[in-house]
């Protein structure tokens, strides 16, 4: 497996447990291995030491040098419109969806259960439709053989038995 995120200057990463979990920073400096100085100017982090265990690196990098002040992370971070950017991928919308659906109430999921329903219902009857109609094409030659078969004895019994009741 070749990896496609490093750890470097500039790194955006994404804190997924903590206090700022949640959130995203810069990676600003690397202290040793297992700890970089990250700031988050835009998300309300401050700049601190954070673990590499507590940070998931996005495809994100932005462009300052080694040990920035702030107010240059953060023109960084505005050029590159990071925060958009975040919002616009499948990551972001995946947690957005799973803290929505955390959320929810009990009538609300009620509501999604019978939409659920009624979706499940519909595609259903269409899938009967394109069934029946795929059996017919495979099948014209054999029905028209079968048809008049099936006319002949049931019309000419049933006649009688009305005239029973009508008497």
């Amino acid at each position: 497996m070749v990896f496609k995120r490093f750890v470097e200057i500039g790194r955006v990463a994404f804190i997924s447990f903590g206090p700022h979990a949640g959130k995203l920073v810069a990676i600003v400096d690397v202290i040793d291995q297992n700890r970089a100085l990250v700031d988050g100017p835009c998300s309300g982090v401050r700049r601190q030491a954070m673990p590499f265990k507590c940070m998931q690196l996005t495809d994100f990098v932005l462009k300052f040098p080694h040990s920035a002040r702030q107010k240059c992370v953060r023109l960084a971070w505005e050029k590159e419109n990071i925060n958009e950017k975040w919002a616009a991928t499948r990551w972001a919308k995946k947690i957005e969806a799973r803290e929505k659906k955390a959320k929810m109430t009990d009538f609300d999921r009620y509501k999604v259960m019978k939409a659920k329903k009624m979706r499940n219902r519909i595609i259903k009857h269409e899938m009967k439709k394109l069934q029946k109609m795929s059996s017919k094409k495979g099948k014209k030659p054999e029905k028209s053989e079968k048809a008049p078969k099936s006319e002949k004895a049931p019309k000419s019994e049933k006649a009688p038995k009305t005239q029973k009741a009508q008497k």
